[in-house]
């Protein structure tokens, strides 16, 4: 059974940054490293925001939001997913999710969005709330 558990999450001052973590348990090594994984965003009344992916080859992308300030990295040794956030705005504040496995061919395409190209999996959110 795969579990994804974000952590890092929490209040911080615009301008300042946030690293948070998602830990994967269930995966072998090797499915956990061929995989698709990244980071949305959703806060209260506003749609789901695709902000960054990484692919088995550590190829990322990122949304346009996001940038130069945000960082999307993989530890596959020990399963654990990375989103490095610097330069934090009160619009970055949301609900974060990591998720992981969704077509390869989608990986990389942040538009590619929808029941074809959902994750498998997803964490249950850490909060980031950014004051100004």
């Amino acid at each position: 059974q795969v579990r994804l558990e974000e952590s890092g999450g929490g209040p911080v001052q615009a301008g300042g940054s946030l690293r948070l973590s998602c830990a994967a348990s269930g995966y072998t090594y090797s499915r956990y490293r061929s995989c698709c994984m990244g980071w949305f965003r959703q806060d209260q009344g506003k749609p789901r925001e695709e902000i960054a992916r990484i692919d088995r080859y550590d190829r990322t992308t990122y949304a346009e939001s996001v940038k130069g300030r945000f960082t999307i990295s993989r530890d596959n040794a020990m399963n654990i997913l990375y989103l490095q956030m610097n330069s934090l705005k009160p619009e970055d504040t949301a609900m974060y999710y990591c998720a992981a496995d969704r077509p390869p061919e989608s990986c990389l395409v942040l538009t590619m969005t929808g029941p074809r190209y959902e994750y498998n999996y997803r964490g249950q959110g850490t909060q980031v709330t950014v004051s100004s």
